[in-house]
């Protein structure tokens, strides 16, 4: 399994788009224990990602930048924000309960670690690069509604990874999933690489070269259980940006009336209301 790695071309044998990989081990069992803690245990690792993306965003921009001038990323900016997505997508590997190996303090994990990336960067369109952040937006909004349905029903997977000791392979594969779409949203936006996020929900087993090397997500082969999760997640994600919008809405609609009361001043010697 292969790291972020630079590129300033096209590889030979590469196809003509190539998706960003995550490649993760089999789901093995987990220590009980460290599925119980797992969010405080990671405490550490969300401090260090609250800099890094504060770092992470400035170098972007300027990557954006010159990317448009030079029609790719410099390669100490590419290796920069590689790094940065794959710590971000390790710690989110463990916090999903798709791990138990604790993520290590490293842009550049060991060669073992049970989840690695791998992008490849080409040459970018200057007009895509230009209108990145509105070509981005229908990906992000999958995005958004699938992760926030995972997390409408986070404590539901915790217990069950929690009683098992273990994440059942459907579980497991619509969680990869999602964070492996994840994942591509943020390698595009970064412009790590100029292919758009795609297959959400998995490809066919013979989508990748037998010679190429294999983990339980290279290639994400879904089953109808995994996909039938898939679309819960974006079913529970759509109700709660719905139900938030609404919430919100009727909030103002209340504030507003309130304030207009307030505004309201009674005399008492004649009854009557005024400013």
């Amino acid at each position: 399994m292969a790291d972020a790695q630079w590129s300033p071309g096209r590889r030979a044998g590469d196809a003509d788009e190539f998706l960003p990989v995550l490649d993760l081990i089999e789901p093995i069992r987990q220590r009980r224990l460290t599925v119980l803690f797992r969010l405080l245990l990671l405490i550490p690792h969300f401090v260090v990602l609250f800099f890094l993306e504060i770092a992470a965003f400035c170098t972007a921009v300027f990557g954006w930048f010159a990317a448009l001038v030079l029609g790719r990323l410099p390669e100490p900016v590419f290796r920069f924000l590689a790094g940065v997505l794959g710590y971000r997508t390790r710690v989110g590997a463990s916090g999903m309960l798709l791990i138990d190996r604790y993520p290590p303090f490293a842009l550049n994990p060991p060669p073992d670690y049970p989840v690695q990336i791998d992008v490849r960067p080409t040459r970018l369109n200057r007009l895509a690069v230009f209108f990145r952040l509105v070509l981005v937006i229908p990906a992000a909004i999958v995005q958004s509604l699938v992760t926030s349905g995972w997390y409408a029903l986070a404590i539901l997977w915790w217990l069950i990874t929690l009683i098992l000791g273990r994440m059942p392979r459907p579980l497991f594969e619509a969680t990869a999933a999602t964070l492996r779409y994840d994942m591509r949203v943020s390698a595009y936006l970064s412009l790590l690489s100029p292919a758009y996020p795609k297959r959400l929900f998995g490809e066919d087993a013979l989508s990748v070269p037998e010679r190429q090397g294999r983990s339980a997500t290279r290639p994400l082969v879904m089953s109808g259980a995994a996909k039938a999760l898939l679309v819960l997640f974006l079913v529970l994600g759509l109700v709660s940006a719905l139900t938030t919008s609404v919430t919100r809405s009727s909030s103002d609609d209340t504030d507003t009336w309130m304030r207009r009361q307030s505004g309201r001043v009674v005399h008492p010697s004649t009854g009557m209301s005024g400013r």
